[in-house]
């Protein structure tokens, strides 16, 4: 037996090991044979990495990133410029997350959508722990949607009863089994989320602490270009924002025989509330604390599709989407 201090096998080490290689049997060869060719999980994981683009210290260029060994089984930089270390996972969510080897599964039961039990099981790990990696995924995926939407630009909202999952001590008495909130659709017992997506497909959503007219105002403004077209239903707050910003405003009433007025609609937006609230319900409530980051996280079901696959969700949890939603 081989005892190695570091976690890749030094060169002395190396040859050592090679000269044991004539004393061993037939059949521990095949054995060894099977083990190389075998993919390690690190390594399997390090594949669907991204490359460092720059020294996460000091940002300087990938050119100035020399190679400095490895750690975990990722290839370690030292930066020319700063003299500090890094790999991928450096000042990312995913910094000092442990288990690499259940990442990509876990990554597949993040896109299967499984509720923290079931992705617990499937990974062989503890629920806490299935529930901090959870967070730790969506973090950066909150983060990523729309910035820029143009042409003709559909808004809509919905609303989420508000929870407290989770929390020991409630500012409110209890409501059994979920319940329902004190008053229906709009009260102050549901959290507003302001659906964006225009006709190339930017999507973007707001959870919004309230549905006035400062609120979107502040939401919108830097969201929609002054020359698109924006389609609401009759919501007042919608009409003061184009007022303001002096943009063309479609109003479609969403009643029968009048959803559709030529090509102006917020069909699209209405379709994403259903789809989103369908997946939601397999969770029987989110905390209100946590809904940015499962809004993120169907957003990015939504981008990707039927191309959706670990890769994809890896380069989302660390900020680094293979897709780019910023519209042109």
């Amino acid at each position: 037996v081989i005892t190695l201090r570091a976690s890749i096998m030094d060169t002395q080490a190396f040859q050592h090991l090679l000269s044991l290689f004539p004393q061993l049997t037939l059949r521990q060869r095949r054995l060894a044979h099977h083990e190389l060719s075998t993919p390690h999980p690190v390594t399997s994981l390090a594949t669907h990495l991204p490359d460092c683009r720059c020294c996460p210290h000091c940002q300087a260029e990938a050119a100035q990133l020399a190679p400095w060994g490895w750690s975990r089984g990722l290839r370690r930089y030292r930066c020319k410029q700063c003299q500090r270390t890094s790999s991928v996972l450096t000042k990312t969510p995913m910094a000092r997350l442990r288990k690499a080897d259940c990442w990509e599964e876990y990554a597949q039961a993040l896109i299967e959508g499984l509720t923290v039990r079931q992705a617990a099981a499937r990974c062989g790990v503890a629920k806490n722990t299935a529930f901090l990696w959870r967070h730790r995924f969506l973090k950066a995926m909150a983060a990523h949607q729309a910035t820029r939407e143009e042409g003709i630009v559909e808004v809509d909202e919905t609303f989420f009863l508000e929870s407290f999952k989770g929390q020991r001590g409630l500012p409110r008495p209890a409501r059994r089994r979920g319940g329902k909130g004190r008053t229906r659709g709009t009260g102050p017992d549901y959290i507003p989320v302001m659906v964006v997506q225009d006709r190339a497909g930017h999507l973007a959503d707001f959870q919004l602490e309230r549905l006035d007219a400062k609120t979107v105002q502040r939401a919108l403004k830097p969201l929609i270009a002054p020359d698109a077209v924006l389609c609401s239903d009759g919501a007042g707050v919608y009409a003061s924002f184009s007022r303001r910003e002096g943009i063309t405003h479609q109003v479609v009433h969403n009643r029968q025989g009048e959803r559709v007025v030529g090509a102006y609609h917020i069909q699209h937006v209405n379709g994403y509330h259903k789809r989103l609230k369908e997946w939601m319900s397999r969770f029987h409530g989110v905390a209100t604390h946590y809904l940015r980051n499962y809004l993120g996280w169907r957003r990015m079901l939504e981008r990707y599709g039927r191309e959706v696959d670990i890769p994809c969700c890896l380069h989302e949890a660390l900020g680094r989407p293979m897709q780019h939603v910023t519209g042109t």
